[in-house]
């Protein structure tokens, strides 16, 4: 079973501060020994001195004992030029297992006798030398080992437990610590998480922020605003398939109903009374405007455009047929202007091309014959196109209203982003979207007269161009 993150975080934090204490017991055990062997060698000093202020050989045998157990020692020697002044318990020496320096004891030496002293399996006898009282040359004493073990395994047992308690302890209260300002409000963020994932469109399952003012108080302000977004949007995208099946389902007979009406006002063409002259071509006009709005509510409603079919077009040629097919004339009511490098060609797929270009110089067009009567000098389009070293930029701008700046937010999102009253919103996101399809980018540039749209396509690399024709000849 795999450890969650509050087990994780348990165990880490008695393991790290297990070792703190391990690295504190280490030297405290081998400063406990030096301590302890400092101890006796004080308590050799006072008998030293004893013997110093005593005559030769007038200590008494019973007293040099008492004086030896109360240092815990067998023997003790001071030497002093040539002179050495020995108190033993016996006449035969004890045979010497270790040699102590107390005069210089390096760290790394004191804590490797520290355990040798702690693990050894006798009882050793050791040599202790430390300075002598009254400038004497040498202070020596004899002791046996096995007190200084007793009273180290005392020692490290109480260090052993002390620190055990310590790291239970401080790792309960680290743990609850961090337990509760970190590893729940992640469960609380994960479990929400969780439950959003279930039902992203149920309101009910969007965060609730606990208020905190730090890095986690951050994540949940940050979590339930994009959980809120994303809910608004898959609940639009939820009514954009319904709309968009309901009018699969009647595009057939609106199509048909709408042809059937375009084909009786044909006929009224030929009637020579001059009221129905005038309101025929409004009505042809309407028509069109709506089988145009049919054809691109399904056109949007496809589940994925075509891929672009690139090669070299010319864009002198696409914008010409673009202004034919508006119907702009040189003597029209709105002035059609073309500003462009000749000879100017992109690398795009020129249907798609063109049908970016309609949808962007209609909405001009459109936005001009609002204001009707219209007038040459005043209602104008411009497209001016130019090349950037691999980019092609074509620009298209009017001189109409322009945008409102409450809409510009939502000019490129289907439905949403249409300035004139009855416009289905979906001419600029078809345009945008063919546009990313080659690689480019469409955008609304700010601080102009009327709407300016700018448009940029990227040529292929030369490879992939390459490739693409030799596809072609095959």
């Amino acid at each position: 079973m795999l450890l969650g993150l509050s087990s994780k975080l348990l165990l880490l934090t008695v393991l790290f501060v297990t070792l703190a204490e391990v690295a504190i017991f280490v030297p405290s055990l081998a400063n406990f020994r030096l301590s302890w062997l400092s101890d006796r060698v004080a308590a050799a000093r006072t008998a030293a001195l004893v013997l110093e202020a005593a005559p030769e050989d007038a200590v008494p045998p019973e007293l040099g004992r008492q004086i030896l157990d109360s240092i815990g020692a067998q023997v003790v020697v001071v030497k002093r030029e040539d002179a050495r002044r020995l108190l033993a318990v016996s006449d035969m020496p004890p045979s010497i297992d270790q040699h102590v320096d107390m005069r210089d004891v390096p760290f790394w030496r004191a804590v490797i006798d520290a355990f040798e002293t702690l693990f050894s399996q006798h009882n050793r006898v050791l040599r202790v030398v430390a300075e002598a009282p009254r400038d004497g040359d040498f202070l020596e004493i004899v002791l046996d080992e096995r007190p200084l073990k007793k009273a180290m395994v005392k020692f490290a047992t109480t260090i052993f437990v002390v620190s055990l308690v310590i790291s239970a302890g401080a790792g309960l209260l680290i743990y609850v610590s961090l337990n509760a300002l970190f590893v729940r409000p992640m469960r609380r963020l994960t479990d929400w998480m969780s439950a959003f994932r279930e039902a992203p469109e149920d309101a009910s399952r969007i965060i609730v922020p606990s208020g905190r003012t730090d890095e986690v108080g951050t994540a949940e302000e940050a979590l339930a605003e994009l959980q809120r977004g994303l809910s608004q949007t898959l609940l639009q995208k939820t009514h954009l398939a319904a709309l968009g099946l309901a009018v699969s389902k009647i595009n057939h007979d609106l199509r048909n109903l709408l042809a059937s009406v375009q084909l009786i006002s044909d006929r009224l063409m030929v009637v020579e009374d001059p009221t129905v002259q005038r309101v025929v071509p409004k009505l042809m006009a309407a028509l069109d405007r709506a089988i145009t709005y049919c054809e691109q509510t399904l056109s949007y409603g496809r589940a994925q455009e075509p891929l672009p079919e690139r090669r070299e077009t010319d864009v002198d040629a696409l914008i010409d047929e673009v202004r034919d097919t508006l119907g702009l004339t040189a003597d029209g009511p709105i002035r059609w202007i073309a500003s462009l490098e000749r000879p100017l060609t992109m690398d795009a797929d020129p249907d798609q091309m063109f049908r970016v270009l309609l949808n962007l110089t209609r909405n001009a067009k459109q936005a001009l014959e609002a204001r009707a009567p219209n007038n040459p000098d005043r209602d104008q389009i411009r497209v001016i196109a130019r090349r950037r070293g691999t980019v092609v930029e074509i620009q298209v701008s009017d001189t109409g209203p322009g945008i409102p700046a409450g809409q510009r937010e939502q000019l490129f999102s289907a439905f949403r982003g249409s300035a004139r009253r009855g416009g289905t919103g979906l001419g600029l996101p078809i345009a945008d979207e063919l546009v990313r399809a080659h690689g480019g980018d469409i955008r609304l540039v700010e601080g102009t007269i009327g709407a300016t749209f700018l448009m940029s396509i990227p040529d292929r690399p030369a490879e992939l161009r390459q490739a693409r024709a030799l596809r072609a000849r095959a």
